[in-house]
Formats: C-alpha cells, structure tokens, sequence
C-alpha cells in the first residue's frame, strides 16, 4: 500500500513529510535515524496523519504538494478538515510520473 505520511515532534514543534509502502518499516527507519538525518534531530516522532493512495505516482504528487504549502497550519488542517484529504487525493488522482 503507498501512502503519505506525516510524523510530528512536540520536541522541536515540527512536522516531517514523507511517503513509503512499508510504514511499519519506515517507522522503525525514523527511530533509529543517523546524524545526518532530519527525524534524528527528535526522539518524540509520533505519527500525526497517513494518507492511502491508489499508487506511488499519486502519493509523490500529494506529498510534493503538501511540502510545496510549507505550511503547519496546513498540515493540522489535513486532520482536521478531512475533504481536504480528499479533494487531494481527487485532485491528484491520474498522476503518472
């Protein structure tokens, strides 16, 4: 399954974007983040949103738009305001990369 997903940390109040097929995986990657990654500036990294696509080419698409917004207010809106998830989803729904 390829999602977006969103991790949080109230340690250094920023989001991370990203996206994977293996959030399991992903999760455990971000846990034990080297140095030079961004996730490893945290240790309180809790899963804040995922979004389930139809295919990778979609969940890049959503992901790029979500990081172009370079916005929090935007990301907390994504959770709160579910039709903005899917008019995302909608919006992005033929992409092919």
């Amino acid at each position: 399954m390829d999602l977006v997903y969103i991790l949080h940390s109230v340690k250094i109040n920023r989001f991370y974007i990203g996206y994977t097929s293996d959030i399991k995986l992903r999760l455990e990657f971000h846990a034990n983040a080297e140095s030079h990654k961004f996730t490893y500036n945290a240790d309180d990294w809790t899963l804040f949103l995922t979004i389930e696509c139809e295919s990778k080419s979609q969940a890049l698409a959503i992901e790029k738009h979500i990081k172009a917004m370079k916005s929090k207010v935007y990301i907390e809106n994504l959770k709160k305001y579910p039709e903005i998830k899917e008019k995302l989803l909608e919006k992005y729904k033929s992409v092919d990369c």
